[in-house]
């Protein structure tokens, strides 16, 4: 699972395809694009079938022997699997491997990003007082000339949405200045561009909270206006005082450099079940550079892997499947959900629209974990609101599953930290499971699940503990079986999504 968006380092900035990718061929015969049959009790039966079958044969303790392999390479290049690097390779090529092996259709899909180096950095005030002050370039930032920019110093309005907004920087009195702007609401490449369009030469971002300075991310070169740079609360605030009396006059150096770096997503399909009813899951297959990602996200790739391979098996190859089945392994998910945002993207409106539902499952075996749902009908009412008409249902159907199963399970945001993000945002309806990160565990998860409270989900979250080692085997087990569940009754019935 990816940080915080704010602290994204990579970027996407083209894309090619190596083999064909597999995305929404032409309907089968006899099919309607967008027109589903009316259900069936044939349907449910058949997904019932299946789902149980599928329940049996899959397990934590068979999908394990993935983990084992995505610790060995890890262990073989560098101690990670991070996105452009050979442990990732590495990676793509078992699961690429695995599943044509299975019988699917399968093929990478190349693309290009960019990590951001930052050159030079710095800031000082000039007058009426010199002083210097601890500034860090925006990742993509714009470069200063050589030697920095001198302009005075003009304060965009602080209000719910500072400096995100065109009314937040006054008429004319921004241009051939350097913009100070506060923190929140907002990204930073829409306070950059909102500045730059108020006819300021440069941005100095100051935080809201804390004694750092802020990490400021443009997130694409394109993005990158005008010189910025982040800057402390305390800094912030007694520069906007100082603004208050008078002109303060402010210089700023900064300069970077955009990386190119090439990776891949793999996908599978199955050769059986209609184009234009497809059920897609996801997990990324890529880890943090500081460490092999077994939790982070082996366990999801792993469980895909089992749930496929059991799959092909039961169907042969998926040619008794009323609806066709797509899975993929991002990569760069880790540097802003790069890998899941390109496909999306390359899909033609009619492809995106056979796609009826997205599952996506990221770190399902964190060793304090907690069996976390996605609140696809915003009933625990926080964060970002429900998923698009159809998640509900999913949530649905995999807390019904849980519930039979006896486990505790609890609603998690769609807080756009993970690859449903980009199906979502095309009114994709969306679900999954997630066993919890950086966040705490709490009093009641702890009394029905077991574990600590007061302790992270994974206390070796984008570390290098995230091995073999730490990972829940029972918790696990408890999500490939709902990996398997939700295939199975997808795969042949999809009446479930308009109850």
């Amino acid at each position: 699972m990816r940080a915080p968006r704010t602290r994204a380092t990579a970027a996407l900035v083209s894309a090619a395809v190596a083999v064909p990718v597999l995305f929404a061929a032409a309907p089968q015969a006899g099919a309607q694009a967008g027109h589903d049959k009316p259900h069936s009790t044939d349907q449910a039966q058949q997904a019932r079938k299946l789902a149980k079958k599928l329940v049996e044969k899959s397990s934590g303790k068979s999908a394990y022997r993935h983990l084992r392999k995505f610790q060995e390479i890890a262990d073989a290049n560098g101690g990670n699997r991070a996105a452009g690097t050979k442990g990732h390779k590495a990676s793509t090529t078992y699961v690429y491997e695995r599943l044509k092996k299975a019988g699917y259709k399968v093929s990478y899909q190349d693309f290009t990003f960019h990590t951001s180096k930052t050159l030079r950095e710095g800031a000082a005030v000039l007058s009426p007082e010199a002083r210097k002050l601890n500034a860090v370039a925006f990742d993509f930032s714009k470069s200063t000339p050589e030697g920095g920019l001198q302009a005075p110093l003009a304060a965009a309005r602080v209000d719910d949405t500072p400096g995100c907004e065109a009314d937040d920087y006054a008429s004319d009195t921004f241009t051939g200045k350097i913009a100070l702007v506060k923190r929140g609401s907002c990204t930073f490449a829409e306070k950059e561009a909102a500045a730059a369009k108020a006819g300021a030469v440069g941005l100095l971002l100051y935080n809201h909270s804390g004694d750092q300075p802020v990490h400021g991310n443009l997130e694409v070169p394109e993005n990158a206006h005008i010189p910025a740079a982040g800057i402390t609360l305390a800094e912030g605030q007694k520069l906007a005082e100082q603004v208050a009396k008078g002109e303060v006059k402010v210089s700023l150096d900064v300069a970077t450099q955009a990386v190119p770096h090439k990776t891949r997503n793999v996908v599978a399909e199955t050769r059986g079940g209609r184009a234009d009813r497809v059920v897609a899951l996801g997990a990324h297959l890529d880890s943090v550079a500081e460490g092999p990602g077994i939790n982070d996200n082996g366990s999801g790739s792993a469980g895909l892997i089992e749930v496929a391979e059991q799959l092909a098996k039961a169907t042969k190859g998926g040619k008794k499947l009323a609806h066709k089945v797509r899975f993929a392994w991002w990569s760069a998910e880790e540097l802003g959900l790069l890998g899941s945002d390109h496909y999306v993207k390359t899909l033609t409106p009619q492809q995106k629209k056979n796609i009826k539902l997205y599952l996506n499952f990221d770190m399902i075996a964190s060793p304090n974990g907690a069996e976390l749902v996605y609140d696809g009908d915003d009933s625990d009412k926080a964060g970002e609101g429900p998923g698009p008409k159809g998640s509900a249902q999913i949530e649905k159907l995999i807390n019904g599953f849980l519930d039979k199963k006896k486990v505790p399970h609890w609603g998690t945001d769609f807080d756009g930290r993970s690859d449903y993000g980009p199906f979502i945002a095309q009114g994709i309806p969306a679900g999954g499971t997630f066993t919890g990160a950086e966040g705490l565990k709490t009093e009641e998860q702890a009394a029905k699940a077991g574990g600590k409270a007061g302790q992270p989900y994974d206390p070796n979250y984008h570390g290098k503990g995230d091995t073999l080692k730490n990972v829940d085997r029972k918790i696990f087990d408890v999500n490939v079986d709902v990996i398997a569940h939700a295939v199975g009754v997808y795969a042949q019935d999809l009446g479930s999504l308009k109850r």
